[in-house]
């Protein structure tokens, strides 16, 4: 594995998980794709409009996120991420505070910035 490139997704994985803490949209904007495909938790297939609007509109707010059991692999351009998480926080009027999986694809853009194609999370029972 490229070490530079795997330093690169540690590093915009930390930056996501800073701009979804303090729902920074223009960050998040940054690092999800036009062309993001996000199936969450409850097994809704959402878009990077939908994403961003939850955490602008408050439907989503995390207080904590914290990351363990990261996985990186890299594959031709895209790095593939699965992490586990403790999160505590609210969507849709619902609490949680458990661990959810994250599984993501970061593609590099036509600018040579990571970011978001495709993610999938679940609650870890």
């Amino acid at each position: 594995m490229n070490h530079s490139l795997k330093i690169q997704i540690i590093e915009a994985e930390e930056r996501l998980r800073l701009a979804i803490l303090s729902s920074d949209v223009n960050i998040l904007d940054e690092l999800l794709a036009p062309e993001l495909i996000f199936t969450n938790h409850l097994g809704q297939v959402l878009g990077k409009q939908d994403d961003l609007d939850a955490h602008q509109s408050g439907t989503l707010r995390v207080e904590v996120l914290t990351p363990f059991e990261q996985h990186i692999q890299l594959v031709a351009d895209v790095a593939i991420v699965t992490v586990r998480v403790h999160l505590v926080g609210r969507y849709a009027g619902i609490t949680s505070d458990c661990d959810f999986r994250f599984t993501r694809v970061w593609t590099l853009s036509s600018s040579g910035t990571w970011q978001i194609i495709v993610a999938h999370s679940s609650i870890v029972v």
